[in-house]
């Protein structure tokens, strides 16, 4: 079976460090945290009362606000990031044949809100439950409503994978697509776990830091006092498309869609292989399936949490798959910044791979300040500072509770 090439040519997101692109970009390539305390809800009760929450998100610009009371917010975040997606692409909807476009979709928790909500009404005075609390809180029900809004068709789930849902998604669109199942995808992920609910359950795992006096520096991958990752929330959308439909009509192409890798830990329910065995497998595979050499790869986008075991299991997968190579590779973890946007990582870091080949540069690692001895520090963690680099080959990497593990190739056309 001869492979069809896939392209995207639409891009939008809302997320701790701007609600549009542009906005992003800017503040990722100038290591800007989006770590801040907490403005959703009262938190002084928590031992984490800080997170990258998004900002001044204006929901009026996608939706009517009597609409978006029947939607959880990690839904109007993929309603928003889609939308300036599909605006970017400027796709036509008349002259889309939407038999052969689809959506897949990630979200690690879904409507983790709604649920809170509803059931702390369900035990105060008045207890009842909305209608729609169940079409609120299931985890598929933004890639369904964007199916109803754009028409689309075609294939259309959702992956929830914890962390890797969104690369999971991302795979499958990929997948579509070259098989000749679809002509175009709508494809990425969201999340809304900033809560009282989401914080106070990391918290008890011990999985977020709790740097209270210092959120800004709270996240700090692969630095010796790291403590735990940053929740963050919010979304990223692509649009994928077949390459000659692309190029047909003269569509703005970001990148190409090389391959995609996925593999499991078989380990523990929530900690790392700690030789990172299946991380290595899944990078290893992702290039296969790309037909690329470990020579041909630039960049890594790392999941690089800011967890004790995490931090040291990636670098060790890196080591393995690239050899040598690995210390001509230039390696970031933007989670530093946006904090762990969860079952959106991997569309959010994904993005951060397609401009950093667009703009030939690399994000930085921010808030690294002491070196951990069980880390090859000769590694180039772009720490700190970013740095101009040609990049031709990205790949993104994002490993889940369960030890689901997904990566991405992304290459320059």
């Amino acid at each position: 079976m001869e492979f069809k090439r896939v392209v995207i040519t639409g891009i939008g997101t809302v997320n701790p460090l701007g609600n549009t692109v542009q906005e992003y970009w800017e503040n990722l390539k100038n290591g800007v945290s989006g770590a801040a305390p907490i403005q959703k809800f009262d938190a002084s009760k928590h031992k984490t009362q800080f997170a990258c929450e998004v900002k001044n998100f204006d929901l009026e610009l996608y939706m009517d606000r009597k609409d978006a009371r029947k939607y959880d917010l990690y839904t109007q975040y993929a309603f928003a990031s889609t939308d300036q997606a599909f605006k970017d692409s400027n796709l036509i909807l008349e002259e889309i044949d939407c038999n052969r476009a689809g959506i897949t979709w990630g979200a690690g928790i879904g409507g983790l809100q709604t649920f809170f909500e509803e059931v702390r009404s369900y035990n105060s005075e008045n207890p009842r439950f909305s209608p729609f609390f169940i079409p609120k809180i299931i985890a598929n029900m933004a890639g369904g409503l964007m199916s109803i809004k754009y028409g689309f068709r075609g294939p259309n789930f959702t992956t929830v994978t914890a962390c890797a849902s969104a690369s999971h998604a991302m795979i499958e669109a990929f997948n579509m697509i070259r098989m000749g199942k679809t002509d175009i995808m709508i494809t990425g992920g969201s999340e809304a776990g900033v809560n009282a609910a989401g914080i106070a359950g990391f918290n008890s795992m011990k999985a977020i830091s709790t740097r209270n006096d210092d959120p800004k520096t709270a996240s700090r991958p692969f630095d010796k006092d790291r403590d735990g990752f940053v929740m963050g929330e919010g979304s990223a959308s692509f649009i994928f498309e077949e390459y000659e439909r692309a190029k047909k009509r003269g569509a703005k192409i970001y990148a190409e869609v090389g391959g995609g890798g996925m593999s499991s830990d078989a380990f523990h329910m929530t900690a790392p292989d700690p030789e990172g065995r299946s991380a290595a497998l899944v990078m290893q595979w992702a290039l296969e399936d790309a037909n690329l050499k470990v020579e041909d790869v630039d960049y890594i986008n790392v999941h690089g949490t800011s967890t004790p075991l995490g931090d040291i299991a990636e670098p060790k997968a890196i080591l393995n798959v690239f050899g040598k190579h690995a210390y001509n590779v230039s390696i970031s973890s933007t989670k530093s910044m946006t904090g762990h946007l969860l079952g959106a990582a991997g569309a959010v870091e994904g993005l951060a791979c397609v401009l950093a080949i667009q703009n030939s540069t690399i994000p930085p690692t921010i808030n690294h300040f002491t070196d951990d001895s069980e880390i090859d520090n000769k590694l180039d963690f772009t720490f700190n500072v970013a740095k101009k680099r040609e990049v031709n080959v990205a790949i993104s990497n994002t490993f889940g509770f369960g030890g689901h593990n997904a990566t991405l190739v992304f290459k320059k056309l």
